[in-house]
């Protein structure tokens, strides 16, 4: 099979527009891309790409999904066949065979980093919120950096107490491994005891998210210093994090870079925090580093254009600058602000509303050719040796840029700074441009070699009983994908029939429940499940909404109760969906609804598991555009929004969002019934028999009560005609 670790470099290094375009024209609308659909006629375009969901989706014919969906569907192969072709693609090595107990291990390992890390985050932010050090200190830190709340919130930042080893203890008391503290480097261990110590101790705390949103590694500031401890401690290198690979902030950047077209790049955690208050998102932080090719391809993945902001004193500008040729390698347009003496990025973000911030970017962008010939012109002035050298330099980052136009432009306009013969810098850019071709053909020759050796290596030793690896099975298109998860089997679901397994019951959080009067416990909901089509789609558009949270935020913990023994148990979503329908004694109506929610309730407690990465890779296509449809922004909860107000995520108020849902959905079941019970009264044959008409009279009162009840909690009044 293919490994886990396998399917995310895929998954993360396939663009989906990168990927459609090769077989669609399309053209920028808005945030997204539109074309026309290859999976049927069409003169109107109706096939949109989301470069920040990672889907695709024709609203015509209804064909869409991740970009794995679309290569199965275009090409017609399997699920493995697809990730083969993407792999090629980018070239990425694939090795199809059965893991190793060792690599299963490690695999396990990975999973547990991530949660231990997870944690960690929520440990941090309840010290910053909830313990008296945590306020008087951390949070007083903040907020005296100018930080509002919200934003704290926002950006999960934590405290750390000054004690060394009070994490140590706490995740110990949780169960967690003192192995896995050591390998996401929360821990260490003395060299003189070998006790067990916190790295971030008496620190302000900043997560760093993967751009699915999982925390990977930590920065913890110190407070006080007197020279002799470092600022900034970051975590260290491990098998979940890669600093050279990862941008502080892309999580929350994504989105608005990809509707500005835009990305600005500063040095820091509070430089990104700061300019998010402003109302400038789509930032990101190379955390102090030179540009890496990894953190180049997770910009490229939502933008073309860069702006790189500096510090107005210019300490560092050269050192930074020499990783941006990469970028121009890379084909993107670079451009480059300096901000006033005395400003960084983070001090001139609180001093600036983001419409101020971005008129001052807009008339100070310079591109970034003639910024570096300008900076390096005032230091060689007229020495003509380091003009040579100067030049050079400029010369070398013309040469890697990939467009031939954009090459032209920037030797002719270098020519006019530098007052050199455009011809002269044209040869030169030629000859370097053919050094490099040669350097990368004998790269790749040497490495052909060494493969070539390594596999006559691996035949000579390979004894001649040993049987051949076998060839990978793709599932059908009714199975679960194997990605990472055992399989689960789903009995075979009719239309409204068949009762489905519920976990025990999950008890309604008392923080989000209204004072109103519960549900009548005599009173079955079973029995009001509509037996007729008439007025099902009322309920299943409730249903829809109900869904939608699940594909997005399923995994996500809405709260925490404690059981009879005092241990601490966090409810997900969609364990709070699922137990909520069961106290009712309801299931979900449409099968694939029912369908999707006993395969997350499988996999909840997995490890790692996220829902929206989980569908949108499933194999079976029918499910994927589904989770496809529930993702896009068709579904719009719009009355439970305020125009007048900043508006909140549905992630932000999931404890209010999701009970509202199945308020609503119960409600909407309700009414329908109420509907066939009225009309029933109306039969002349029930009108002739009293005790007919009685019984029904019965229920209709009693729906009548719960529908009354039912509103109540909703916020609703029901006017009875």
């Amino acid at each position: 099979m293919i490994d886990q670790a396998t399917i995310d470099r895929i998954l993360d290094a396939a663009q989906i527009v990168d990927v459609v375009s090769e077989f669609v024209t399309l053209k920028r609308a808005g945030v997204n891309y539109k074309g026309l659909c290859p999976f049927h006629n069409e003169k109107t375009p109706s096939f949109v790409v989301s470069p920040s969901k990672g889907l695709c989706k024709c609203f015509s014919c209804g064909k869409g999904g991740n970009v794995v969906h679309f290569i199965m569907e275009h090409e017609q192969l399997n699920y493995y066949e697809a990730l083969k072709w993407l792999a090629n693609k980018y070239h990425i090595e694939v090795k199809e065979r059965e893991l190793s107990a060792e690599e299963k291990q490690a695999q396990n390992d990975r999973e547990s980093m991530f949660v231990v890390n997870d944690f960690a985050n929520n440990y941090f932010q309840n010290l910053l919120h909830n313990h008296i050090d945590g306020q008087s200190i951390g949070l007083a830190y903040f907020r005296q950096r100018g930080f509002r709340d919200d934003i704290i919130r926002k950006f999960q930042l934590g405290y750390s107490l000054n004690e060394r080893d009070a994490l140590a203890k706490e995740a110990k008391r949780k169960g967690f491994k003192e192995e896995f503290l050591e390998k996401t480097g929360l821990c260490y261990r003395r060299d003189n005891d070998g006790q067990l110590r916190d790295r971030f101790w008496g620190r302000v705390m900043f997560p760093v998210h993967t751009l699915s949103g999982k925390v990977i590694a930590f920065g913890g500031r110190v407070l006080k210093t007197d020279g002799k401890v470092a600022k900034y401690v970051n975590s260290p290198e491990s098998e979940i994090y890669h600093k050279s690979n990862e941008l502080y902030g892309i999580y929350f950047a994504k989105q608005a870079i990809v509707r500005d077209d835009r990305c600005f790049l500063v040095e820091g955690y509070t430089d990104v925090i700061s300019m998010h208050q402003a109302g400038i998102e789509n930032v990101v932080a190379s955390s102090g580093t030179s540009l890496t090719s990894g953190q180049i391809r997770l910009i490229h993945r939502f933008t073309n254009n860069i702006t790189v902001l500096y510090d107005g004193d210019g300490a560092g500008i050269k050192a930074s600058i020499r990783g941006i040729d990469m970028l121009l390698e890379e084909g993107m347009n670079i451009k480059v602000v300096l901000l006033p003496d005395g400003e960084d990025p983070d001090s001139f973000a609180r001093k600036h509303n983001a419409t101020d911030y971005k008129a001052y970017i807009n008339s100070h962008e310079v591109d970034f050719i003639r910024f570096k010939t300008n900076l390096l012109l005032e230091e060689v002035g007229n020495d003509p040796i380091k003009r040579a050298g100067l030049i050079g330099d400029i010369v070398r980052s013309i040469s890697v840029i990939p467009e031939n136009i954009v090459r032209s432009v920037y030797i002719r306009e270098c020519s006019q700074l530098l007052q050199v013969e455009e011809k002269l810098l044209v040869q030169e850019v030629n000859k370097l441009m053919m050094q490099s071709k040669e350097e990368r053909q004998a790269a790749e020759e040497k490495k052909r070699q060494r493969e070539a050796a390594q596999q006559q290596r691996q035949q000579e030793n390979q004894p001649s009983d040993t049987e051949p690896i076998p060839e990978l099975i793709p599932p059908s298109a009714g199975e679960m994908p194997s990605a990472g998860f055992p399989p689960l089997e789903i009995p075979p679901m009719e239309e409204g029939g068949g009762d489905i397994p519920m976990p025990p019951p999950v008890p309604f959080p008392q923080e989000v429940v209204a004072e109103s009067a519960p549900i009548p416990q005599p009173v079955d909901y079973s029995a009001f499940i509509p037996t007729q089509n008439k007025g099902k789609k009322h309920y299943h558009d409730k249903e829809v909404l109900l869904m939608q949270q699940l594909v997005r935020y399923g995994e996500k913990v809405m709260y925490a109760e404690e059981d009879e023994e005092g241990n601490t148990h966090h409810v997900t979503v969609v364990e709070h969906i699922a137990g909520d329908l069961a106290v009712d004694n309801l299931q979900l109506q449409d099968p694939m609804h029912r369908r999707m929610l006993d395969e997350v309730l499988a996999r909840i407690h997995t490890e790692g598991f996220v829902a929206s990465r989980y569908f949108f890779s499933h194999p079976d296509p029918q499910v994927a555009r589904l989770a496809a449809d529930l993702s896009s922004e068709r579904y719009q909860l719009s009355k439970y929004h305020s125009r007048s107000q900043k508006i909140v995520t549905d992630e932000e108020r999931l404890c209010e969002l999701v009970p509202h849902l199945l308020t609503d959905l119960k409600l909407a079941i309700v009414e329908d019934e109420l509907k066939q019970v009225l009309s029933a009264l109306q039969d002349r044959s029930v009108m002739t028999d009293a005790a007919r008409y009685m019984e029904i009279m019965k229920r209709y009162k009693d729906l009548s009560e719960v529908q009354r009840l039912i509103a109540k909690r909703a916020g609703e009044r029901v006017v009875l005609s």
